[in-house]
């Protein structure tokens, strides 16, 4: 199981995935925006989405746990 964390502080601007998506490694999940950017946040490994730990419009800081593959 491999975890996908936040890059940068920022808020969840959209989740592109669901739980039970197949995934592949540098494919975008999550997009954050910071300072009126976008951010692109990619998948280290390929997986499927187990659980999803943020919501759209959710804070986060970097580090921070956003999903979680198996």
């Amino acid at each position: 199981m491999s975890q996908v964390v936040a890059s940068m502080a920022g808020s969840v601007w959209k989740i592109v995935v669901s739980v039970g998506d197949k995934v592949e490694e540098g494919q975008d999940v999550i997009i954050l925006e910071s300072m009126k950017m976008e951010i692109p946040v990619a998948a280290e490994s390929s997986g499927v989405v187990k659980q999803i730990h943020v919501q759209e419009g959710d804070f986060v800081n970097e580090g921070d746990v956003l999903l979680e593959l198996e």
